[in-house]
């Protein structure tokens, strides 16, 4: 059987894409970013220890994990703790490039396989009444860096460059040539 480790709509939405043969099965799991590694490798690590968790109950089964991040200069933006951290982060956004990076873990009987992708974001400069518009839409409170690029977001967004749906939360492309490989 094949299990998504993650209660993200929108991964589940973007899993069907590979394949509908699959079900969701979430664990509590400790989504601290650990410390002393690259924000890339954080997003890796985090998506492994939600696989893990899931796989310790289910281990004849595959089962993916996956978490997404925003990184501007260094600093990791998750999901807002609050409107007012949803205004900081979309201000710092504003008219600058960043990169979101997913990372991806895979566990089945062959064993683990982790990969991330990244890919840059070039947000248009934002006035202070579109941020306070689109913070009050609700849309960016369960997501990383504070926007959703498949919703209103999008109108935020100038541009990328790499994978679409990584911003969304997962790679499809990869993620579906690992998965047809097992």
């Amino acid at each position: 059987m094949l299990i998504l480790a993650s209660g993200s709509p929108r991964r589940r939405e973007l899993m069907e894409y590979i394949t509908s043969d699959f079900i969701v099965i979430t664990k509590p799991t400790d989504e601290t970013f650990p410390s002393g590694v690259s924000p890339r490798r954080g997003a890796e690590l985090l998506a492994l220890r939600k696989a893990r968790a899931v796989a310790a109950e289910h281990p004849s089964d595959v089962v993916i994990g996956a978490d997404t991040i925003v990184v501007l200069d260094g600093e990791i933006f998750g999901k807002p703790k609050d409107t007012a951290d949803a205004v900081r982060m979309l201000k710092a956004l504003s008219g600058r490039e960043h990169t979101v990076y997913t990372g991806v873990a895979v566990l089945s009987s062959q064993g683990e396989q982790v990969f991330s992708e990244g890919t840059q974001v070039r947000f248009l400069p934002l006035s202070p009444e579109e941020i306070q518009s689109y913070v009050e839409s609700g849309e960016p409170m369960d997501k990383a860096g504070a926007y959703g690029i498949q919703g209103k977001g999008a109108l935020l967004v100038e541009g990328i460059s790499g994978d679409f749906y990584n911003v969304m939360g997962l790679p499809v492309c990869r993620l579906g040539k690992v998965l047809s490989a097992l």
